[in-house]
This record gives C-alpha cells, structure tokens and sequence, in this order.
C-alpha cells in the first residue's frame, strides 16, 4: 500500500507477479490495518489509488470484471466456506495478500457492528471521457456536481440496469469510490465505466457531439417523455441535488425537459429523477 497514483489507474502488477501473502491479523493497531481503515478517508484514497469493496459477492464481481486487487481481507471464521476459499486461493494464486482477520479487525475496517465476510482492497480505475464508445444509439449519463454517495451509488446500479454505456462526473463531484458510494452500486461500480472531468473539458467534448443533449432543469417545458432518445447517441444531463444544472450546463443542451408531478412535493430526489430519465430514454432499447 501508499503507491502513489501518477495516472487514471494504478500501475497492475506484471502477469509472472510472484504469489501473495497470507497473514493472519487479529489487532485494529496492526499498521496494515492501519493503513486500510484510512482508505475511509478521501485523500488516502487519492494519495495510493486503492479504495474497499465490502462483501464477498462485490469482490468476487471485481475479480470476475478484471479488476486488480491489491488485498484481501478474509473473516479467519469463515474460511472453512467453499467460496471464501477459493477467493482467496485465487486473490493468493495473482500476487494480492490475504489477510485471516479477527471479526473485530473486519468490523474496525468496515465500521459496523456486522461486518461481511470479506473486504477487498482494489486498485481504482475510471475511464477517459472521449474512450466511452457510445456506438449508434448509446446513453451517457453526465452528473454536474452530484455531492450524496448513496445517489452517485444508485445512480450507478440503475446506470448498469438500464445498459447505459457510462457514467461521467462534472465538476467538484463525491469521490465513486468513497465506502458508501461502493456500497450503493451494489458492484456495478465494476461494470460501467466512470469518467471525471471539469466543466469546460465536458463542453469542450459536447462541442464534437453530435448526437441528442438532454438536461433536466425546472426551466424545461417540454415533458421528459417527448425527446427522441434511441434515435441517435443521446447524452443524459442531471444537476446537483441543491442547484440543479449550472446554467452553462443547461445553455449546452439541445433540450430542457422536466417530470411531470401532481403532488405537493416540488422536486424529487437526484437518484429518482435520473432512474427515471434513463430508463424513459432506454425504454425503446428494453425488453422483458
């Protein structure tokens, strides 16, 4: 750990990387430990280009996906399960080390009280905005400041759900692979690709795109149902939970659209709205 990340992802070890380590912990003083509970912290995140993924199945979905994994941390009660072991003969068998944990290391790391039975410590990885292949008819959903980790996480799922081909990130956004964030995306922060960019990259590259720009704005008077998405790439503009789009943002849409409510209630939560933007432009693309 504590390698510092020069590019979009970690260096990956070489493919003839020698076998990992097992190591049995059993103290929250231990200084790996240490040193993994502080990837709860934004900047260690930054500073080593690593972050956690908790619960056997995120890991596994990691693996599968081709990410690297830099640890494994194993609940020692729990490794006489078929599936822990052979994660962990398999996160041993690429160069990671293993880590036996007591259940109070696993709930320190994890911060619950009911920790899972296994955290993985992966290398970070987001994607260039301009290597998103949008194809002929692909979704792109673009974020202007999104501040919640649950909505980022769920943003991300439904993302995944609806076969939208990315996910970008404008602006001073929350952190994809902060523990919360993970967590919502229910691992498919492993499958859809994020890209992170400023404001004035973002319209540089919208200034080359030639397909359909949709935003969600209260100024927007056309319903969210009318714009002919599937017809051509379409990019998906959603603001941030406070403020909504930046009017530079809005003024670089082809199209200003809300959703239609009847209540009482005068807005809807960030995760609902673009849930229900980006299934409404996938709907002709989606069959049961």
């Amino acid at each position: 750990m504590g390698v510092r990340l020069t590019d979009r992802e970690a260096p990956r070890r070489p493919a003839t990387s020698p076998p990992g380590r097992v190591k049995e912990v059993t103290s929250v003083s231990n200084p790996i430990v240490k040193d993994i509970r502080n990837l709860a912290l934004k900047k260690h995140r930054e500073e080593t280009g690593l972050f956690l993924a908790e619960g056997l199945k995120l890991v596994i979905d990691a693996l599968d996906a081709g990410w690297t994994i830099d640890t494994l941390i194993a609940a020692k009660t729990q490794l006489h399960s078929d599936l822990l072991s052979k994660t962990a003969a398999r996160t041993v068998a690429g160069g990671a080390d293993v880590l036996e944990a007591s259940d109070k290391v696993l709930a320190a790391i994890s911060r619950r009280d009911n920790p899972q039975s296994a955290i993985g410590v992966f290398r970070q990885k987001t994607t260039r905005l301009d290597r998103i292949d949008l194809g002929r008819d692909g979704l792109l959903v673009v974020l202007d400041r999104v501040r919640d980790p649950g909505n980022l996480g769920t943003i991300l799922r439904t993302a995944d759900a609806a076969g939208a081909k990315g996910v970008v990130l404008v602006g001073e956004s929350v952190d994809p692979f902060s523990l919360e964030a993970v967590r919502a995306t229910m691992g498919s922060i492993f499958a859809v690709p994020v890209a992170k960019v400023d404001e004035a990259a973002f319209l540089a590259f919208r200034k080359g795109f030639s397909g359909l720009v949709v935003g969600t704005h209260m100024r927007g008077e056309t319903d969210f149902r009318k714009p002919a998405y599937g017809s051509k790439p379409t990019l998906l503009l959603m603001g941030n939970e406070q403020s909504g789009l930046s009017d530079t943002l809005a003024g670089a849409c082809d199209t200003l659209v809300r959703i239609p409510q009847a209540g009482r209630a005068d807005s809807l939560n960030l995760a609902v709205a673009t849930g229900l933007m980006i299934f409404e432009a996938r709907r002709g693309s989606l069959a049961l």
